[in-house]
């Protein structure tokens, strides 16, 4: 069964901040979130990993760049992987949002919500789903893959092949620079680890 290591992104300064930076371009990683990658590529670069996918954004890629080099992979980019569009909330602080009506429904029926000129969870999840089935199709059965993405679709990948109901992503943790390991099968998936941060022991 195709092995998925599910890699969020280090930390950038939009996060420190509690910051939502959906698609805007030019979040880079800060030097927490640098070593983070280092990181990642010290404790995965061992592990016969097959390719690199990642999310376009250059939070993502950035977190990437270290293992792709280590592994002599190229990374390949894939936008089905971007991030939540929360369209108008774009680079709001979280505190702010808050007080918007919306925000509980967000929280704690995620399956009903939906970001203001942007995509709702369902949407979210559907497109991940698509990308991930479309990354398993190109591969053999028994191939181990990195996919560098990001926290929401992390979880809303999760819930989808371990039957999690959409409602309870929130209650899953994903941190940043983190590994949770996804393996897609014929009789179905199975849940490896949940929010790894190096430095961590996988059996080969």
């Amino acid at each position: 069964m195709p092995i998925f290591l599910l890699i969020r992104h280090g930390e950038n300064d939009f996060l420190k901040q509690s910051r939502l930076p959906g698609h805007l371009p030019g979040i880079h990683l800060n030097e927490r979130g640098r070593a983070q990658a280092v990181a990642l590529s010290e404790t995965l670069k061992t592990l016969p990993i097959r390719a690199i996918y990642s999310s376009p954004l250059e939070r993502a890629v950035e977190t990437a760049e270290p293992l792709a080099g280590s592994l002599s992979l190229p990374i390949q980019l894939r936008a089905g992987l971007l991030d939540s569009d929360v369209g108008e909330w774009e680079g709001i602080q979280i505190r702010t949002l808050r007080r918007h009506p919306l925000w509980k429904l967000v929280q704690q029926r995620p399956s009903q919500a939906y970001f203001p000129g942007g995509e709702s969870f369902l949407e979210i999840q559907a497109r991940l789903v698509r990308e991930i089935e479309a990354i398993r199709a190109a591969h053999e059965r028994r191939d181990m893959l990195a996919v560098v993405f990001h926290s929401d679709p992390i979880k809303l990948v999760l819930a989808h092949y371990i039957g999690l109901p959409l409602d309870n992503i929130q209650k899953l943790s994903v941190a940043a620079g983190s590994v949770s390991i996804l393996a897609l099968g014929p009789s179905g998936a199975r849940l490896a680890g949940l929010n790894l941060i190096p430095p961590f022991v996988l059996n080969k």
